[in-house]
């Protein structure tokens, strides 16, 4: 079962869940501000569950990338859309400020808040 570290806690899921739905299981605060309440449910199309990951997950699909080709992000970003991947291996994730995720302040890292 792969490992995700994220806001400080550690934990397991079956292969090729989605990431997404496993952060919001086990309380991790993926949405910024407004966002929380305004996105569109992990369809891909909004892009405000962006996150950067570190280890080896699912390759972008075409919806990811056309999310992550338009402003505010940007298709040579680092950040991934967590409705989007499929966990594969174990992975470390990062969340940044800004509505979308796609600022460039730390909000928290795999190991704590900021």
């Amino acid at each position: 079962m792969p490992k995700i570290n994220a806001q400080g806690k550690t934990f397991t899921c079956d292969r090729d869940r989605n990431l997404r739905k496993v952060l919001l299981e086990n309380d991790i605060e993926l949405y910024n501000g407004k966002s929380k309440i305004i996105n569109c449910m992990g369809i891909g199309s909004c892009g405000t569950c962006a996150v950067v990951v570190e280890g080896l997950t699912s390759e972008k699909n075409w919806k990811e990338k056309a999310r992550l080709g338009l402003p505010p992000h940007s298709s040579s970003s680092d950040r991934r859309l967590a409705c989007q991947i499929k966990v594969t291996e174990d992975i470390r994730v990062t969340k940044y400020d800004g509505f979308w995720g796609q600022g460039s302040e730390v909000v928290w890292t795999a190991e704590s808040d900021i």
